[in-house]
């Protein structure tokens, strides 16, 4: 019988699971989306709901009794208070609410350092002096926290990836002695281990719900956009990830932290090394303001990547730019026009390419390594002549990712977890 473990991914807008067996092959997968369980997605049984059926839909195509261990994602920022024995007290402030009282954001701004990630009006922290003031919560968890403790019975564990945006410092690996000069209460945070570390054995009642066995693991995950960089396979110093999505972001695999708040740029801890990246406003909404999908792969066919346009754009839809550059007036640059659609399509591809290089040298003179490999994710993944005309511009080595997967990323924390509670 082959052992498996579990990596689930709750998502923005769904629930994925992935049985992977100790060589980091997906056995099986399963997914559905939120939205089949009701309207209201700040509701936190709602995604308990979408968690049970995405399992279940799994577990009918892997053997249940090889599983391992199993670890959770989730959002980043999205905050659900507690009673003692883990009962939601309300609805979630997800990963985009906003807290808009001024005397909460005040304190942040007035006490959190300049390179803390608690700064904002979505951070966790600001969730967490929000529901201070509302309930009288035993704990305020993130939604993978609260997932994982529905598996355990533990409510009082996170992982330092979750952590960061409520304030954790990384760095000295604790909760630090400036989030009581904020307000918040000091009581209601979890305790805090490395992802990947077991935390808890699966309750009898969650056993029993899914038919595993009574020693399974239960794993410290991590968030959604962490657990997407380890399910490609980037794993060595200098190893990036670009997603091509409706904006540019790019992780790089470093081996010191960076923190740079002018650009957006905060560390998560990955194993022994650190993930920093940062976000432009460039991206596929640029190209999709111009021209429909099934345009932009027709006019593909006619560019050649290996003849430069030779224009100068940086191609963004609005006004503003956060990274690699941070200037709210920076305006776009998407002129002159050529008459022939397809060098213009490629004139803006050829645009994104150069902010993705510049957004590497960037992270690279603020102390990162120098980039050796990347791994694209994506729908901008998927268009080779894009590839092409990058490969041109970063010339590194381009690896095709393993998964796209945030489960499969969360998985890799299970085994690792798995191994470390002797279970493989």
């Amino acid at each position: 019988m082959t052992a498996v473990v579990v990596g689930i991914d709750v998502g923005t807008s769904g629930v994925r699971a992935v049985a992977m067996d100790p060589g980091f092959a997906i056995q099986a997968q399963a997914g559905v989306a939120l939205a089949d369980f009701g309207t209201d997605w700040r509701d936190p049984a709602t995604w308990w709901r979408a968690v049970e059926t995405a399992i279940d839909a799994l577990l009918r195509l892997v053997d249940a009794r090889n599983v391992r261990a199993l670890a959770v994602d989730g959002t980043s920022g999205t905050m659900l208070p507690v009673d003692a024995a883990g009962g939601p007290l309300g609805r979630a402030l997800m990963y985009s609410d906003k807290v808009d009282d001024a005397t909460i954001l005040s304190a942040i701004a007035d006490d959190a350092p300049p390179q803390s990630a608690a700064h904002g009006a979505t951070s966790g922290l600001a969730k967490l002096l929000r529901f201070q003031k509302g309930v009288r919560p035993a704990r305020v968890l993130h939604q993978a926290d609260w997932i994982a403790g529905r598996f355990c019975g533990r409510f009082d564990v996170s992982d330092e990836n979750n952590a960061l945006k409520t304030g954790y410092d990384p760095v000295r690996r604790g909760w630090p002695d400036w989030l009581a000069r904020t307000g918040a209460d000091l009581a209601l945070l979890p305790d805090v281990v490395a992802p990947g570390k077991p935390f808890g054995t699966i309750s009898p009642g969650s056993a029993q719900r899914f038919g595993l066995p009574g020693d399974v693991a239960v794993v410290a995950g991590t968030t959604d956009g962490c657990a997407s960089f380890l399910a490609t396979g980037a794993d060595r110093i200098g190893d990036a990830v670009t997603a091509l999505g409706s904006s540019l972001t790019l992780k790089l695999l470093c081996e010191k932290p960076l923190f740079a708040p002018q650009f957006g740029i905060y560390s998560h801890r990955i194993g022994d090394a650190w993930l920093a990246g940062g976000a432009s406003n460039t991206g596929g909404k640029v190209l999709a303001h111009f021209f429909p999908l099934e345009r932009i792969v027709k006019l593909s066919e006619s560019i050649d990547p290996d003849r430069p346009t030779g224009l100068d754009y940086y191609p963004l839809i609005g006004t503003g730019e956060r990274f690699p550059i941070a200037d709210a007036g920076l305006a776009p640059r998407l002129d002159p026009r050529p008459a022939d659609d397809a060098l213009f399509l490629q004139a803006m591809l050829e645009g994104i390419a150069a902010i993705e290089r510049r957004g590497y040298r960037q992270l690279a003179d603020l102390g990162g390594p120098a980039l050796r490999s990347v791994r694209s994710v994506s729908g901008g993944a998927r268009n080779p002549v894009w590839t092409a005309i990058r490969a041109r511009q970063l010339r590194v080595p381009f690896f095709e990712a393993l998964s796209e997967e945030a489960a499969a990323g969360t998985a890799r924390l299970a085994l690792q977890g798995a191994r470390t509670a002797g279970l493989l």
